[in-house]
This record gives structure tokens, C-alpha cells and sequence, in this order.
């Protein structure tokens, strides 16, 4: 497990902060096959689909254009809270299922973490109202979603979806990336200059801020997660976390292997994010919770509802 938190963690230096000699030649050796990534990137932007898709429901895309997390899941669960029949439609990374699945219809939840993804059961348990489904296929969602009375669709990373007529909201890292390639080279999933193409850019400290609280907190916890950028979670840890275990993104946990880290470490708990929780809720395991919470600034909340407000 210890190794498997230092791949974790250097291939995250890697991307975004590269510091070590090792690090930088990689990113520069592998720019050609950036080049080739923005290439086909570019392509699919501006000469994929030529048709527009437009639908009689307003559609919210919350992103970023690098990869992992900048807390656009918090975030779209703050903004979703200001509004009736909602929908929320993502990819559901991770999950171990495909098509299209509902997950939660106006509240009540239709499936497990596994088939669902961690993301779209977070939202499920969050949002008690809400409809959230996961797909490959956006646009067979989005309809899906209509059909059920939808009045408001919220796309989880959905900004390289240009085709789709949306407003889109990028969120940027803060503090941004120093390595500002794309991938591989680089944590850019798109070139940097396509922030111009949002409707909103928003930012931590400039457009919202986090609450964090410790929920069941106990003598030893171990922190265990498996989130992008795990190192983010530093600023919020509690002085009596003993040690830290990260997996990859969108990991699924098994039981034995998490009774086997508690043994390891003789914790008394495992801290983890609401995201992880949410997979490791059957377990009889003790758990203690990271609940993040995210404020957003009223007037970044008026600057989207304009956005939202009926064209005359």
C-alpha cells in the first residue's frame, strides 16, 4: 500500500508541480505525444459535430480542464441546493456497470456505489430531491432526463462537450498548475487558452469557500482516499491522523484490505472523504468522515441565475 500512495503522489508532482530533473525530462520527452493529444482534442472541439444540440431545458456544465478534481462535485452540489426538479447527469467514473443507469429518481436510490460510480452516489445522498443518471452518452441522458421532468440539468464535466448548447462553468485550480502542458506532458486535458470559451471561470477564495468538519472523529485515524490530488486534503487534517494511504482516483475499496490497514497501522478509525464514504459504507469498519461543505459567494450565485434567467 505504501507504494502504491508514492506512485500516487509522484505522478501527481509529475503532472502538476514537477520539481526533480527526472520529472521535467519526462514532461519534455513526452511532448510530442501532447502535441498529438491537442491535435485530436482541437479536432473534436472544432471540426466534430457541426450541429448545435438544443434542448427546451437549461443546462449547467460544471468543469475544469485539468485532470482529477478541483471540487466540482462540492461545488455543483452548493448551486444544485438552490434549485427544484433537477437532474444531474455525469459519466459515473469508476463505476462497475455501463449504459445508462439511474441512480436516484427525485430522491430515492436505485442502485449501489459499484454500478453507480462514488461521484454519482455522493450527489444521490446529498441532493434528497434530486434525479441523477449516469451514462456514457450524455445526450441520451439529457433526453432521459427531460422525460422525467427535469427542469434543470446540471452536466458534470461536461465542457468538451461543445456540441451541446450549455452554459458552461470552468473551475480553475488554485494555485494553478506549473507545468502547463497538456497530457501527457502535463495535467491539461485541454489546451489552457479554451478557458476564453466559458461562460464563468470561478475560483476558491474568489467565487466560494469550503467548510470542513470532522465528523466521528477518534483517537488514531488513518486517512485513506482515493481522489486526484490527495495532497489537497492536507490543509483540513486533524494533528491525530497517523498516516496517510492514497489509491488511485475513483478506486474501489474492498473490506479486508482496509481491516488490513487499520491492523498495519493500529488506528482506531479510517478518516475519509464523503466521496470514499460512500464505498465504504456497507463495511463494518470504524469511519470517520472528512464532511466538506462548499459557500458560494452570492455574487457568483447572481451571476449564474443571469445567466439562467429566460432570454427576451
Amino acid at each position: 500500500m505504501f507504494n502504491r500512495s508514492r506512485i500516487v503522489l509522484w505522478v501527481e508532482a509529475y503532472l502538476f508541480y514537477p520539481t526533480s530533473f527526472i520529472q521535467r525530462l519526462l514532461s519534455y520527452v513526452l511532448l510530442p505525444l501532447s502535441a498529438i493529444y491537442c491535435a485530436i482534442v482541437l479536432s473534436k472541439r472544432f471540426f466534430g459535430k457541426k450541429r448545435k444540440l438544443y434542448f427546451t431545458v437549461p443546462i449547467v456544465s460544471i468543469g475544469n480542464l485539468t485532470v482529477g478534481g478541483n471540487g466540482k462535485t462540492p461545488f455543483c452540489i452548493a448551486l444544485a441546493k438552490d434549485y427544484s426538479n433537477i437532474a444531474i447527469v455525469l459519466r459515473g467514473y469508476g463505476r462497475k456497470s455501463h449504459g445508462l443507469i439511474l441512480v436516484s429518481d427525485n430522491g430515492q436510490i436505485m442502485c449501489d456505489a459499484m454500478a453507480s460510480g462514488d461521484e454519482a452516489m455522493l450527489y444521490a445522498k446529498s441532493l434528497p430531491d434530486a434525479t441523477v443518471i449516469v451514462s456514457e452518452d450524455r445526450v441520451e441522458a439529457i433526453r432521459f432526463a427531460k422525460k422525467r421532468g427535469a427542469k434543470i440539468i446540471f452536466l458534470d464535466d461536461g465542457f468538451s462537450k461543445s456540441f451541446i448548447s450549455k452554459i458552461d462553468i470552468l473551475m480553475k485550480p488554485i494555485p494553478e498548475p506549473k507545468n502547463s502542458f497538456c497530457l501527457p506532458s502535463g495535467p491539461y486535458r485541454e489546451p489552457r487558452f479554451l478557458y476564453k470559451y466559458a461562460d464563468v471561470i470561478i475560483s476558491e477564495g474568489a467565487d466560494f469557500k469550503r467548510h470542513v468538519e470532522v465528523l466521528s472523529p477518534t483517537e488514531k485515524m488513518l486517512l485513506v482516499t482515493a481522489i486526484s490530488k490527495p495532497s489537497r486534503l492536507d490543509a483540513y487534517l486533524p494533528e491525530n491522523v497517523i498516516a496517510k494511504v492514497s489509491f488511485e482516483d475513483h478506486y474501489m475499496y474492498n473490506e479486508k484490505e482496509l481491516e488490513t490497514l487499520l491492523h498495519e497501522h493500529n488506528a482506531t478509525s479510517i478518516l475519509t472523504t464523503q466521496k470514499d464514504a460512500v464505498k465504504m459504507s456497507t463495511f463494518d469498519i470504524p469511519l470517520s468522515i472528512l464532511k466538506l461543505e462548499v459557500e458560494i459567494f452570492p455574487e457568483t450565485k447572481a451571476k449564474i441565475n443571469a445567466l439562467l434567467a429566460p432570454k427576451r
